[in-house]
């Protein structure tokens, strides 16, 4: 998934943008309000992890404008104020989850997790095919119940495949899952991790629609 982190705390938003990095997502830390605004007007984000009290003004009139605009992207509130009402305002404004600071890297893992299963095309996040099983929540693969390492990109790549089963995903999109801002985006690079897909979970799992994407199939 493409992550955008808009924290305004260094310590905090450096260990996020590196946990969600590790976790196979591309994520890009921005510090302000205006810069998260630059960032989506020319970025499609899965997924926004949103303080409330930024420099520049407050995380909730972003999530204000983001819901004005019918954009749909799934945004969960990162955040040190533990009052119930602004809780209440952050969800009634449209937010899928709020977490109180500090808190857990892995139970944020297991938050975005959940958030992107329920925008998910698929209704479940369990994966089988032929003898590869996929499940997307866990980041496990197992092809005939031998276990099967992925690096984070590899990953980044099957999960973006996953949760769009059946479905047509293009060769620029993938590339968005990959890369944060900054990183060089090598050519092939999507070319290179479907085949290190297809030799560690077979050939016939992903198709190649030329010059318009890949498909993981349905069984």
């Amino acid at each position: 998934m493409r992550v955008m982190i808009v924290e305004d705390d260094h310590l905090l938003g450096s260990a996020m943008q590196s946990h969600v990095g590790h976790q196979g997502h591309a994520a890009d830390w921005m510090k302000r309000l205006d810069e998260a605004r630059e960032a989506m007007a020319t970025t499609e984000y899965d997924l926004i992890l949103l303080d409330l009290g930024l420099p520049d003004g407050r995380g909730l009139d972003l999530l204000r404008s983001i819901r004005q605009k019918r954009n749909l992207t799934p945004v969960i509130i990162t955040t040190a104020q533990d009052q119930v009402q602004a809780r209440i305002d952050g969800l009634n404004l449209g937010a899928d989850d709020y977490m109180v600071k500090p808190f857990d890297l892995d139970e944020l893992s297991a938050r975005i997790s959940a958030v992107a299963r329920r925008y998910s095309i698929n209704e479940s996040s369990k994966i089988q095919i032929d003898t590869v099983s996929i499940d997307l929540d866990q980041r496990r693969v197992e092809r005939e119940e031998r276990s099967i390492t992925l690096t984070s990109r590899e990953w980044a790549v099957l999960e973006c495949l996953g949760r769009n089963q059946g479905t047509l995903v293009s060769k620029p999109v993938l590339e968005e899952k990959l890369y944060a801002f900054g990183a060089e985006i090598e050519s092939n690079a999507v070319e290179v991790f479907v085949s290190r897909l297809r030799k560690k979970l077979g050939r016939e799992l992903i198709q190649t629609q030329r010059g318009l994407g890949y498909v993981l199939v349905k069984p």
